[in-house]
């Protein structure tokens, strides 16, 4: 009986601990400060830029953030539930950090990197500097993306007159002029 006993509570137990292992975390994991040596050698200085994604009608949709590394820039953005439209959208950097044009935002400019017949990631003439993979929003109408370009640098972003990160209604095919038939603006975010 005792032996039984013991059993049923060390199975009890062990159950116990299985259950817990299993019970995903409730808290987001710390965030992980940058490296600073890798191999003994030192990383070189990383831009850090960030903006408010704005949508057409002016209010605050989301954010986008970038870190410039050694290889290339790293692009994050966070879209809010309910702010697009689900599906494909076209994603760029454009020339100008000007989104006070609420609902069309053409003060942003032309893609960074602009090539006269060279817009698309498939384009054999191109691509632009701008040129960004498609971001996808879920059913909710929220989005969270990353993507990697060696298109463009910090400085480029950050020049005098600044850049913007702006998404499309459509989908960007890639190839075609002049926007890969990504559509009108709608929503955008000065990189600062």
């Amino acid at each position: 009986m005792t032996n039984k006993l013991l059993l049923t509570a060390a199975t009890a137990l062990f159950m116990t601990a299985c259950s817990q292992a299993e019970t995903p975390q409730t808290e987001p994991a710390p965030e992980t400060p940058l490296p600073t040596e890798t191999s003994g050698e030192s990383l070189p200085s990383m831009l850090n830029a960030r903006g408010t994604l704005t949508g057409v009608d002016g209010a605050e949709i989301g954010a986008v953030n970038l870190i410039e590394g050694s290889n290339g820039v790293l692009l994050r953005v966070t879209v809010q539930p309910g702010s697009l439209e689900p599906g494909w959208h076209g994603l760029h950097l454009h020339q100008i950090g000007d989104c006070s044009d609420i609902g069309t935002f053409t003060n942003s400019g032309g893609h960074i990197g602009k090539v006269e017949g060279g817009h698309g990631l498939l384009n054999p003439a191109g691509p632009e500097g701008g040129d960004i993979p498609n971001i996808w929003v879920a059913a909710n109408g929220s989005a969270g993306y990353e993507a990697f370009t060696t298109l463009t640098t910090g400085s480029e972003l950050l020049d005098d007159d600044g850049a913007a990160l702006i998404i499309h209604a459509d989908e960007d095919d890639h190839v075609s002029q002049p926007i890969g038939g990504a559509g009108p603006r709608v929503a955008c975010a000065v990189i600062n």
